[in-house]
């Protein structure tokens, strides 16, 4: 098993948690904070079946809105971009996006266990490219889509989507933290935030 923390320490991508409060906004004042990430706030609306996350990055900002998004069984449904709300300390505009509800994978399910081996697989291919530095991530995502992983059809489908959307945007693939691969209810495992900006 490879060692998750060191090789995002290696690829500069620690665990950081966005350190602005939740800004002020009538859909979100009174409900709780549920989830935090390098970029983005996930804020409970109430119902169990949606969620209003906050994000700073443009790179999933795009992802939740572009025309041209990657969609299928293992992308987040979004349901309403509710615009922006404000100014995060790294420069970015917060945009307020309401989406479905995901869950953290269960341990020793199908989606863990998927989860897993395609990290593994990303990394080994991400090692396979370090000499590209930067591009290395972008690469070895492409060429997880081209070589067959045994992960089924409708995940390496999501892979090629993932891949076209990383290369059309000019974003980098972040599918080594595991908090980036979530579910849904039903066990379908989800590229809930797979992008950064360097």
């Amino acid at each position: 098993m490879i060692d998750l923390e060191a090789a995002r320490a290696m690829l500069g991508r620690q665990s950081i948690l966005l350190p602005d409060p939740v800004p002020p906004h009538a859909l979100l004042d009174g409900k709780p904070e549920i989830g935090r990430g390098e970029y983005s706030i996930v804020i409970d609306k109430g119902d169990g079946e949606r969620v209003y996350k906050v994000v700073s990055s443009p790179a999933d900002y795009f992802l939740y809105t572009a025309d041209d998004r990657p969609r299928g069984p293992h992308f987040p449904i979004v349901y309403a971009d509710h615009g922006v709300i404000g100014r995060a300390q790294s420069g970015y505009p917060f945009h307020l996006i309401e989406m479905e509800r995901l869950y953290p994978l269960a341990e020793g399910s199908t989606a863990a266990e998927l989860s897993r081996r395609l990290i593994e697989y990303y990394w080994s291919a991400c090692a396979q490219w370090n000499r590209l530095g930067a591009d290395m991530g972008r690469i070895a995502l492409y060429h997880l889509t081209v070589d067959p992983l045994k992960i089924g059809d409708s995940l390496q489908e999501a892979l090629r989507a993932l891949s076209d959307f990383v290369e059309e945007y000019q974003v980098l693939p972040d599918i080594l933290n595991a908090n980036n691969l979530m579910m849904r209810a039903d066990g379908t495992l989800v590229f809930s935030d797979p992008v950064f900006i360097a």
